[in-house]
This record gives structure tokens, C-alpha cells and sequence, in this order.
């Protein structure tokens, strides 16, 4: 091609192409593409890891035998999570499509691809809140004492009881008080959870009483929005170079605050009681379920996200590579975080005087209540409480990224015009605007009921659910014997053996016991000792199958509008593959993907093969081609390393 001759030559180890080939920097013009592999692998590292890396996590590390928990976290990590993950990168690289562009593999599953941008916004919606709120607790900390330090505020209670300046003994005779008080069905409350509740919140007393708007909430909300739109406005050619710092500097916080964290008194007993391993736990099936279920979430399947974050990515990037480092590095940060957690609960149950686990919680209540109160027991507390939000900023931010951008690329995808190709940014503009208004009742005094409702229900069983389709989808419908030959054709190797049964067996069958154990374990909500309405779970279900049912409609819409006569001749039509369906760019269309039909193919009309002259009209127009295929970023590969 005259464009590949044009572009600077690359080593074959630089941008993950094949050895010995010429790779370009930016060949698609009309999509755009990473800058380059580290951009990928940054934001990527940034999509996986976020909140849930801090406040869940630990928890579960704790709840499910310490560090025996870790056993069966790694098992699930090495036999669901890397081949799931790689799995949804493949897909996306393959075709440069987005979550809805690359179900032309089987046209028919394509409410999948709609479940992905369902569950998205959901996440998008609430997420951005947690984000907005983190940005208020962090502009809060620009003070000289944090607010949430002592009792004498006009918000707290009677009930309120701080620890800050008392010493050890004076704190046990305290916890003695508490206890009298607690026989007396009066219940001790720290400073920062009335801040946390009657404060930032107001929180009302039932999820139907709105209240009014917290003004405050919603400026933040605000404030997030626009630094994820101005992150994203031109594309992952903006994000790109955001990751730089907002995927790494998380990991200077964190240290900053492992090191101060291990210097504490009683620090080494919350990290005894983080690791000290409970063997007899390893038996429990719900300590499986568990790790399983982390690992999946974590890793952000069936999100849409990875799909999308790959299709930007050269088509002969060596995605296997980046699948296991960015898995990896997931798990990692959630082990080295609850270091972090749990050497601040050690202290913070030192000073209390109660045991780690009287301290320790999860969800908000770890981020905006029990760490809160633990950073007043330290000197210069806001400095460590400017870094902690920060940090929890910078971790939403990195997932924020790509859910907004699984969305845009979604709509222009689908569309697929030049005019809609060019004015992207008005796409992110108008879905950043859309995601503000609808978490506009997420900033009422009910709006901690609808995140926790949203949180628990829009993204949990329906993952599963659109996760095993699509393994089923790509492994039994399209074939795993055409799916081996398009990661080869690809990579420039077949997928290990590994990653062929786990993707054809084990993998499902995990899933599938994901999906079983999500719903034998299942339990109404509550929070604190609120217990949700009957009428609020109806619309958390529906919630959680809104995404799901998107699968069963668009397959009964597209095989009743397949051609044949009998109902057997339309599903086979529908499930066959789109006759567009391959690499995006016309170069890397090779083996059994050569082109067959004239340019006039896009609109269904197929070349006679006797007509040669086709053929050199065909090589005359290449940039007109290039034109009419939507894709990402690739480099020249010789037709002799067909798969």
C-alpha cells in the first residue's frame, strides 16, 4: 500500500507487531487509534482497577479467611479471569468494532452487545456519583482541621463520641462507656459517620423521600463530569495521554500511605489479621463464590469496555501479552491495597481498643466512614486525607474513561458516517450531559438508597448472564476452530492450548457457577439498619434485567427478519456471519478473508469471479476502500503467515 511506505518503519517489538514488520503509526483516519501500547495498556491497567481494587477487596480478603482467601482468588484468576480477559481483548482487536460493531460475527447475538451498553450506562451513572463525592471529601480536606474530627458541630448527635487526643487507657474506658450505652439500646456513633450521614448526605429516611437536591453533591457532580468529558474529547487520543497520570499516580498514593501505614502503632496486627490464613474456610463454597465473583467484577467482563479499549489497538498487537499483565497487575493492586487498608484499621482498632474486625467495613462505609475517621488519629491529617481522595479520584476517573467511551464508540460505530466520525466530540458531549442529568437524583437525600440499589442489582447477576453468551456465542455458534484461526491470523500464533479448553470449558463452567452462587447466596438489600421496600427491589430486578432481556428481543427481531421460509433457514441466516465480518482494513483481509466481491459489496452485490478487470479496478482505488471500512490502527502482514 502507498500509505505504508509513506509512515515511519518500527521494530516488530515496538506497538506488539509481528517480527520483521513495517507498522504505522496512525493509518485509520476515520476511527483514530492508541498513540501508542502503553496508552492501551495504561488505561486498560486504569478500566480495571478502581474502587472496588480498595473497599472491596480487603473486605472480602478478611470475611472469606485472610489470607487463605488468596488461594482460591489466584485459581479463579489464573482459569476465568486471564482467559476471559483475553478473550474480550481478542474480539475487539479482531474486528476494531466496538461492543455493538463486533457482533457481526453472529448478527443474531447482537442484544448482547446492547446488554454491554445498558450495564455501562448504569455503572456510568452511579460511578461518576461515588467520583463526585470523593471530589467534595477532598475539597473538605483543604483545611487546617478535617470537619469530621470532633463532636461539637451543629450537625451531630447526643450519640456522637470522638477518640481524637485520647490516650490508650482513656480509649478503653471509653469502649466500656460505649458498651453501657449499648445496653442501654443507644449505639455509639464516630464523627465522621454523622458528617457522613447528616452532612454530606442528609440522608432521609426512606428511598421514596427524596428531599431536596444537596446542592454541594451536585456541583461536584458537576465538576466530575466536565473532567471526564475534557479527558475524552478527543477520543482515546486525550485519554491517551491522561492515563500517564491517572493510572500510575494512584500507586505513588498508595505507597505514600503503606509507608505511613506500617509505621503506626498496631499497624502489624491489622496485616496479621489481612493475612493470617483460615484454612478451615477454603471448604466453605461461599469463599469460591466469593473469589470468583471478584475476580469477575474486577476485571471489569461484559462491561463492553475491553472490547472497546482493543479495538483501537494495531491489528497484530500482541494482545495475549497485554491480557495477562494488565490481570495481573488488577489482582496485585488489590492485594498491595489491603496492606494499605488494613495497617490504618490496625491502628485505628489500637486506639479504639477493639479488635481489626469491629472496625473494618465495606462499600462507602470503608471510604467515607471508617478511613476518614482513622486519618484524624494521624498527625497532619489533611495531608493524608487530600492524598487518600485524591487517590480514590484518580482510581473512578480510570474506569469512568472507558464506560464513557464504550458508549461514544458504540453510537459511532453503529452509525458509522463520516459526519458522525468528525463531530465524536459531539457525541461525548451529548452522552456526558445525559449521564449528568440522570445522576441528578442520586445528589437528593435519597440519593445513597439509589446508588446502593443500582450498584447491587444494574451489574450482577447480568454480567454473568451476558458474559456465558458470549462464550457461547464465539466458542460454539461461530466455531472455536474459526476463532483459533482469526487469533492466529492476528497474533502470528495459535492461542495456547491453556486458553482453548478454558475458553471452551472451564471458563463457562466457572460462569456458570458464578451465576448459581449469585443467586442460591442472594439477600435483600439494606443499609445500616434500613431494610429496602418490597416496590424498590421490583426496580432493581428490573434493572438488572433490562440489560439481559436487550439479548432475547433483538434475536427474535433479527430472525424474523432473515431471509428463508422455515424458522430453521432464518436462525441459520442469523447466526451466520455478517459478509463484512474480519479485519477492518482492507490489507490485513488475507487467507480466507481475501476479498471475493467488488467494491460495490457494501451494498450487497456480489462480483462475479470471472471478472478480472474488477480486480484492477478493485487496485486502483485503494484509498477508497480504506474509506468505506471502519477499524482500527493496523500495519502491512504478509499473506504468507496466513493462519
Amino acid at each position: 500500500m502507498s500509505e505504508s511506505t509513506s509512515n515511519a518503519t518500527f521494530t516488530a517489538d515496538q506497538n506488539g507487531a509481528v517480527p520483521g514488520e513495517a507498522v504505522k503509526k496512525d493509518e485509520n483516519t476515520r476511527r483514530g487509534n492508541w498513540g501508542n501500547q502503553i496508552e492501551f495498556v495504561l488505561t486498560s491497567v486504569g478500566y480495571a482497577v478502581g474502587l472496588g481494587n480498595v473497599w472491596r477487596f480487603p473486605y472480602l480478603c478478611y470475611r472469606n479467611g485472610g489470607g487463605a482467601f488468596m488461594f482460591p482468588y489466584f485459581i479463579m484468576l489464573v482459569f476465568c479471569g486471564i482467559p476471559l480477559f483475553f478473550m474480550e481483548l481478542s474480539f475487539g482487536q479482531f474486528a476494531s468494532l466496538g461492543c455493538l460493531g463486533v457482533w457481526k460475527v453472529s448478527p443474531m447475538f447482537k442484544g448482547v452487545g446492547y446488554g454491554m451498553m445498558v450495564v455501562s450506562t448504569y455503572i456510568g451513572i452511579y460511578y461518576n456519583v461515588v467520583i463526585c463525592i470523593a471530589f467534595y471529601y477532598f475539597f473538605m480536606s483543604m483545611t487546617s482541621l478535617l470537619p469530621w474530627t470532633y463532636c461539637n458541630n451543629q450537625w451531630n448527635t447526643k450519640d456522637c463520641s470522638g477518640v481524637v487526643g485520647t490516650s490508650y487507657a482513656n480509649a478503653t474506658a471509653l469502649m466500656s462507656n460505649f458498651t453501657e450505652l449499648a445496653n442501654r439500646t443507644v449505639k455509639r456513633t464516630s464523627p465522621s459517620e454523622e458528617y457522613w450521614k447528616y452532612y454530606v448526605l442528609n440522608i432521609s429516611d426512606d428511598i421514596g423521600n427524596f428531599g431536596e437536591v444537596r446542592l454541594p453533591i451536585l456541583g461536584c457532580l458537576a465538576v466530575s463530569w466536565v473532567v471526564v468529558f475534557l479527558c475524552l474529547i478527543r477520543g482515546v487520543k486525550s485519554s491517551g495521554k491522561v492515563v500517564y497520570f491517572t493510572a500510575t499516580f494512584p500507586y505513588v498514593v498508595l505507597t505514600i500511605l503503606f509507608i505511613r501505614g506500617i509505621t503506626l502503632d498496631g499497624a502489624i496486627n491489622g496485616i496479621k489479621y489481612y493475612l493470617t490464613p483460615q484454612w478451615q474456610k477454603i471448604l466453605d463454597a461461599k469463599v469460591w463464590g466469593d473469589a470468583a465473583s471478584q475476580i469477575f467484577y474486577s476485571l471489569g467482563c461484559a462491561w463492553g469496555g475491553l472490547i472497546t479499549m482493543a479495538s483501537y489497538n494495531k491489528f497484530h498487537n500482541n494482545c495475549f501479552r497485554d491480557s495477562i499483565i494488565i490481570s495481573v497487575t488488577n489482582c496485585a493492586t488489590s492485594v498491595y491495597a489491603g496492606f494499605v487498608i488494613f495497617s490504618i484499621l490496625g491502628f485505628m482498632a489500637h486506639n479504639l481498643g477493639v479488635n481489626v474486625a469491629d472496625v473494618a467495613d465495606h462499600g462507602p462505609g470503608l471510604a467515607f466512614v471508617a478511613y476518614p475517621e482513622a486519618l484524624t488519629l494521624l498527625p497532619i491529617s489533611p495531608l493524608w486525607s487530600l492524598l487518600f481522595f485524591f487517590m480514590l479520584i484518580l482510581l473512578g476517573l480510570g474506569t469512568q474513561f472507558c464506560l464513557l467511551e464504550t458508549l461514544v464508540t458504540a453510537i459511532v460505530d453503529e452509525i458509522g458516517t463520516d459526519w458522525i466520525i468528525r463531530n465524536k466530540t459531539y457525541v461525548t458531549l451529548g452522552v456526558a450531559i445525559l449521564g449528568f442529568l440522570l445522576g441528578v437524583p442520586l445528589t437528593t437525600q435519597a440519593g445513597i438508597y439509589w446508588l446502593l440499589l443500582m450498584d447491587n442489582y444494574a451489574a450482577s447477576f447480568s454480567l454473568v448472564v451476558i458474559s456465558c453468551i458470549m462464550c457461547v456465542c464465539i466458542m460454539y455458534v461461530y466455531g472455536h476452530v474459526n476463532y483459533f484461526k482469526d487469533v492466529e491470523m492476528m497474533l502470528g500464533f495459535p492461542p495456547p492450548v491453556f486458553f482453548r479448553i478454558c475458553w471452551r470449558f472451564i471458563s463457562p463452567v466457572i460462569i456458570t457457577f458464578i451465576l448459581v452462587f449469585t443467586v442460591i447466596q442472594y439477600k435483600p438489600i439494606t443499609y445500616n439498619n434500613y431494610i429496602y421496600p418490597g416496590w424498590s427491589l421490583v426496580i432493581g430486578f428490573l434493572m438488572a434485567l433490562s440489560s439481559v432481556i436487550c439479548i432475547p428481543i433483538y434475536a427474535i427481531y433479527k430472525i424474523s427478519k432473515s431471509e428463508g421460509t422455515t424458522f430453521l433457514e432464518r436462525l441459520k441466516n442469523a447466526v451466520k456471519p455478517h459478509h463484512t465480518w474480519g479485519p477492518a482494513l482492507q490489507e490485513h483481509r488475507i487467507g480466507r478473508y481475501a476479498p471475493t466481491v467488488s467494491p460495490s459489496a457494501d451494498r450487497g452485490v456480489e462480483a462475479p469471479l470471472h471478472e478480472k478487470e474488477k480486480e484492477t479496478e478493485t487496485e486502483k482505488k485503494p484509498e477508497e476502500i480504506s474509506l468505506t471500512i471502519q477499524g482500527s490502527n493496523g500495519s502491512t502482514h504478509n499473506p504468507d503467515t496466513t493462519a
